[in-house]
C-alpha cells in the first residue's frame, strides 16, 4: 500500500491539476535615479545587476520555487527564451 497522502502523488488526479498558473523568471534588478528614470525613452538601455550567464530565480507571486538557467531554444523555436531548472525550492516548507 501507498503510504504517501493522495495530494503528493503525481497521479492524484484534482480539478485544480489542468489549472494554469504564471511563473515569473526575474533576470536582473535596475535602481536607476528618478531623474534617470524619467529620461527613458523608446531605445533606451537599462542596465541590471546581472549577467546573462548568471542564474535566475522563478517566482509564483511573492513565493521563489527555482533557480534556473537561461537557454535559447533551436530548431522550430529559434530565438526563444526557456530556463532550464537546476534548483527546486522546497515547496512543502513554510514560507
Amino acid at each position: 500500500m501507498d503510504d504517501q497522502p493522495a495530494a503528493a502523488r503525481p497521479e492524484a488526479a484534482t480539478p485544480f491539476t489542468s489549472v494554469p498558473i504564471e511563473i515569473t523568471v526575474s533576470v536582473g534588478r535596475a535602481r536607476p535615479l528618478v531623474r534617470d528614470l524619467l529620461k527613458l525613452g523608446e531605445g533606451s538601455v537599462l542596465t541590471l545587476d546581472k549577467r546573462l550567464e548568471d542564474p535566475v530565480e522563478l517566482y509564483v507571486g511573492d513565493r521563489l520555487i527555482g533557480i534556473g538557467a537561461l537557454e535559447v531554444l533551436e530548431g522550430a523555436e529559434n530565438g526563444q527564451l526557456a530556463v532550464r531548472l537546476t534548483e527546486v525550492v522546497d515547496l512543502q516548507s513554510p514560507a
